[in-house]
């Protein structure tokens, strides 16, 4: 009896971790084939004020942890990684350069749908000062974010964390083309 117990419990012990195995995080790539995700970056001071530099003003000088702390706010209905997955809200990884009511796995208004912008800066701010207002019918309740400071913040903030990370070229891989090349 007790040899039966112990048998069921390992063959219990093998069918878990068989099924967990196959739960790895993966994302689609662009042939619908599923691709594991990368660890994801975490920047550094230095890469953070590089990159924020490029972004236009007011956004170029923006409080990026207070952007952290803003998106708190946000964090229940959407998520930024790289996972892409949605919540009450759609995901925001990508976000910026995107059309308003496209990110496929998601449902979105009619009114979103409709809304046709691309998101950037100005479409943001403009958007996450009155959601509701600046596209009726939207299914995000949240009331927006009205301090001007505030928001700017949290726009630095999605940027930084939505942008896919692109590692800067290494001078070793560009001594190793030019070298070949010749």
């Amino acid at each position: 009896m007790y040899r039966d117990k112990m048998m069921k419990q390992v063959v219990f012990l093998i069918l878990a971790t068989m099924a967990l195995s196959g739960c790895q995080r993966t994302a689609d790539n662009d042939n619908g084939q599923d691709i594991a995700l990368a660890p994801p970056h975490i920047y550094t001071d230095a890469e953070k004020a590089a990159i924020q530099a490029t972004f236009p003003a007011p956004y170029n000088t923006a409080d990026l942890n207070a952007g952290q702390i803003q998106f708190g706010k946000c964090r229940s209905c959407h998520t930024i990684s790289a996972d892409k997955m949605n919540l009450v809200g759609p995901h925001l990884y990508g976000v910026f350069g995107r059309k308003s009511g496209t990110e496929p796995g998601y449902t979105f208004s009619e009114a979103m749908t409709r809304h046709n912008v691309v998101w950037d800066f100005d479409t943001l701010d403009t958007y996450l000062a009155a959601p509701q207002a600046v596209v009726k019918g939207t299914k995000m309740s949240y009331a927006g974010i009205q301090n001007e400071t505030d928001r700017r913040n949290l726009i630095a903030y999605l940027k930084l964390e939505t942008t896919p990370y692109v590692p800067p070229a290494t001078a070793s891989a560009g001594a190793s083309e030019t070298a070949s090349s010749q």
